[in-house]
């Protein structure tokens, strides 16, 4: 009797043991809301939208302790339109990440699958483009440096460093997965950043190698960024940098990038977040982008967040001009679920081409102006 005792009590020590060496989690956020655009076709629209801040999604994280400060790790991220429950990211079923990895306490962590470039994993915190007090509308035009991680980079080696006193680094390898095309459709990134006190400071570095040949490939053909590209180009490299600094309830920060294109044919319209897709006049193409950014915590559930952003644009010659101001209140109804208001109005300089303003994620303006309006609730679980 006393054995028999023994060996449940241990068996079942055991089986707690190995529970709590093992996890995995089901999270999620649903980000809908009512939004009010003007100048659409001479007249204005009002329209329930989705994944206004942050796009909707569920995931499953989990993570496996495998000893001596090393775990298995893996990410499947879904993402979806919460007004018509439709797959976004070109239909793929875990298309925001799908990795899988070794994470190790002292050294860092190696991943591999579809997941983010390291613009978007350092520079986009830095952004509110990138954060929960912008996001989707406050994308700087087109989203010409993903910040807003319009794409995902298939196909990845991703290693991020362990913390070392506030610094950290990664570097990303997206491969073509084409016998004898190494070079088409790869995708090259590096990241630093380092923190101290309330300061953040960052900059990163990507390039894409595109094949024009085969631009519009399906979400399942190959390349690093198959189905995904912003811009039709054979060459897109983006790099910036920036900081900001956290003083009391406040935090205020400054964010450049320069996206620079070779063999520039066209903007992808879905990819990019436009109404239609744009052509571009050929040869090299620019944007340089400038933000200031500032956010404020009136009280422990109440927010104020705001930028302003101009884009500088040189485009086969010609040089357009985008002005865009960005404002957003939030409140907390509790840890979980917050509602927010938001207003973005853009202004676009034609100086040579056609461009009419065209906030990233609503369909584009019928005049160089535009004014949006968002009221949205947020759910996390």
């Amino acid at each position: 009797m006393k054995k028999t005792l023994l060996v449940g009590a241990l068996t079942g020590a055991f089986a707690t043991m190995a529970h709590a060496q093992s996890s995995v989690t089901l999270y999620g956020l649903i980000d809908a809301g009512i939004t009010y655009t003007n100048n659409q076709g001479g007249g204005h629209a009002w329209q329930q939208s989705t994944g206004a801040v942050n796009g909707s999604r569920w995931g499953l994280r989990g993570a496996e302790d495998l000893g001596g400060g090393l775990k298995a790790i893996f990410t499947l991220e879904n993402g979806f339109g919460i007004n018509n429950g439709t797959l976004k990211q070109n239909g793929r079923e875990f298309g925001r990440q799908a990795f899988v990895g070794l994470s190790s306490q002292q050294f860092g962590t190696v991943t591999l699958g579809r997941q983010y470039d390291d613009v978007v994993q350092y520079l986009g915190p830095l952004a509110l483009t990138g954060t929960q007090y912008g996001g989707t509308y406050f994308a700087h035009p087109f989203d010409n440096d993903n910040l807003d991680n319009s794409f995902r980079i298939n196909n990845s080696v991703h290693f991020q460093s362990a913390n070392y006193g506030g610094f950290k680094i990664g570097a990303l390898y997206g491969f073509s997965n084409t016998a004898g095309q190494a070079s088409n459709n790869r995708t090259v990134s590096v990241g630093a950043s380092y923190s101290w006190m309330g300061l953040n400071v960052a900059a990163a570095y990507l390039q894409i190698d595109n094949d024009l040949n085969a631009l519009n490939q399906a979400a399942t053909a190959p390349g690093s960024v198959a189905g995904d590209a912003t811009f039709a180009a054979s060459r897109q490299r983006t790099w910036g940098a920036g900081f900001n600094y956290t003083f009391g309830p406040a935090t205020a920060g400054f964010v450049f990038t320069q996206t620079h294109l070779n063999d520039a044919i066209g903007i992808n319209a879905s990819n990019a977040g436009t109404a239609a897709a744009l052509a571009l006049p050929g040869g090299t193409a620019r944007f340089n982008n400038f933000e200031v950014n500032a956010r404020y915590a009136l009280t422990p559930a109440v927010s104020l967040a705001g930028a302003y952003t101009y884009t500088d644009g040189s485009l086969g010659g010609v040089s357009p001009k985008w002005n865009q101001f960005n404002l957003q209140a939030d409140y907390a109804l509790s840890k979980r679920t917050d509602v927010y208001l938001e207003g973005i109005y853009q202004l676009a300089i034609n100086k040579g081409l056609p461009f009419t303003a065209d906030i990233n994620g609503l369909n584009a303006s019928s005049s160089n102006k535009q004014i949006a309006a968002t009221v949205g609730l947020r759910h996390r679980f």
